[in-house]
C-alpha cells in the first residue's frame, strides 16, 4: 500500500455536525490512518458527522461517552481539529493516542510513552551567522535554549481565562489523568507481533512521566534525536501533541497523550521502521487508551 493512501483522511460523506452537541464527551484524537483505524475499532454505537471535512464519531469506548476523529498530521491540522471539538462538542478531556518517534535511548520500538508534559521545539529563532558565533534575535519571546546549528528554540506566548499572556515553552498534562495513566499501565496488555513475520525482539512497556516534543518536522537524524534529548529530556518527538497541548490549555481544559513508539527517530540501525511497526506501535497506545478509559469516572456535565 502506497503510504500517500495511508495518510489521506477517510473520504466518505457523513451528514454535517449540529451546532452543538451537548452531550459530555471524552475528545480522543488521531493523526492518520493507522492510528484512526485503531481507535475507531474500540467505538460501540458509533454515529458519524463531518465538519470541514473532518469525520467525527461519537460513541462509547469501554463504556466511556467519546467523540473520536482523525486530526490530520501536522500542528497546524491539530490546533485546528482540536479547537474545532471543543467549540462543536461538549468536551470535557482531550486525549491523544497514536504513534511517534522515539528520543530516549532507554526506549525502544513499541513501547508507549504518556509525557507529563510538552514542548513546541520549532518555536524558534533561526540565527544570524556572524564572525563571532551563532547569533539568534530575541525578541523577548522568553529564554533560548541550547542551539541545533541555527536554530535556537524558545517560548510562545499564550494565555487563557485565568492566566495573562507570557512566554511558556511547557504545558503540562492534567495530573489526575497521568495518575489514571499509571493505573492502566499496570493493567494493559501490549502486543508483541505486527505480523506472524514482525515481531518485536522484547516485550514493550508503559512509561509515564517525562517530555515530549513536536514540530513541523518527521524527524529521522541520529544527530537531532541526541539533541533533542539532551536539550529537553524529550522521550517522544512528534508532529501534534504538543498543539493540542497548547490549544487545551488557551481553553483550560485537561489533556493527557498516549504515543506508542514506531521508530526511533533516526536512532536506529539500518532503515526507518515506521512502515513495519507502525500498526502495532497504533495498536498498542489504543489498547492502552481503552484500558484507561475504563479506569477513569464519565465525564461530569458542565
Amino acid at each position: 500500500m502506497l503510504l500517500g493512501a495511508l495518510l489521506a483522511p477517510a473520504s466518505a460523506k457523513a451528514v454535517e455536525c449540529a451546532r452543538v452537541d451537548e452531550a459530555p464527551r471524552t475528545a480522543v484524537i488521531s493523526a492518520f490512518a493507522p492510528e484512526a483505524r485503531a481507535l475507531e475499532a474500540l467505538v460501540e454505537q458509533g454515529t458519524t458527522c463531518q465538519i470541514n471535512g473532518v469525520n467525527f464519531v461519537t460513541g462509547r469506548i469501554a463504556g466511556q461517552p467519546v467523540v473520536v476523529f482523525m486530526s490530520g498530521i501536522s500542528m497546524v491540522n491539530a490546533t485546528m481539529t482540536a479547537q474545532i471539538v471543543i467549540d462543536r462538542f461538549n468536551v470535557t478531556r482531550l486525549i491523544f493516542c497514536g504513534i511517534a518517534g522515539g528520543a530516549d535511548p532507554g526506549l525502544t520500538i513499541g513501547d508507549v510513552v504518556v509525557p507529563e508534559r510538552w514542548g513546541e521545539y520549532l518555536e524558534a529563532s533561526f540565527a544570524r551567522e556572524t564572525p563571532q558565533g551563532m547569533q539568534p534575535f530575541d525578541y523577548g519571546q522568553g529564554p533560548f535554549f541550547k542551539n541545533f546549528g541555527m536554530i535556537f528554540p524558545n517560548g510562545v506566548l499564550v494565555g487563557n481565562s485565568e492566566e495573562p499572556s507570557h512566554y511558556r515553552f511547557w504545558f503540562n498534562a492534567d495530573p489526575q489523568l497521568l495518575a489514571a495513566a499509571r493505573t492502566a499501565a499496570g493493567l494493559v496488555k501490549l502486543k508483541v507481533c505486527a505480523a506472524p513475520d514482525r515481531c518485536l525482539a522484547h516485550a514493550p512497556k508503559v512509561v509515564v512521566g517525562g517530555s515530549g516534543v513536536s514540530g513541523q518536522a518527521f524527524v529521522d537524524n541520529a544527530e537531532f534525536r541526541r539533541y533533542v534529548f539532551a536539550t529537553f529530556e524529550a522521550r517522544v518527538m512528534d508532529m501534534e501533541s504538543a498543539a493540542l497541548a497548547h490549544v487545551a490549555y488557551a481553553n483550560r481544559k485537561p489533556f493527557i497523550v498516549f504515543r506508542s513508539l514506531s521508530d526511533l527517530a533516526g536512532g536506529g540501525e539500518g532503515a526507518n521502521q515506521m512502515l513495519t511497526f507502525m500498526d502495532l506501535a497504533s495498536a498498542n497506545s489504543a489498547e492502552l487508551v481503552r484500558v484507561f478509559l475504563q479506569t477513569i469516572g464519565t465525564p461530569a456535565q458542565h
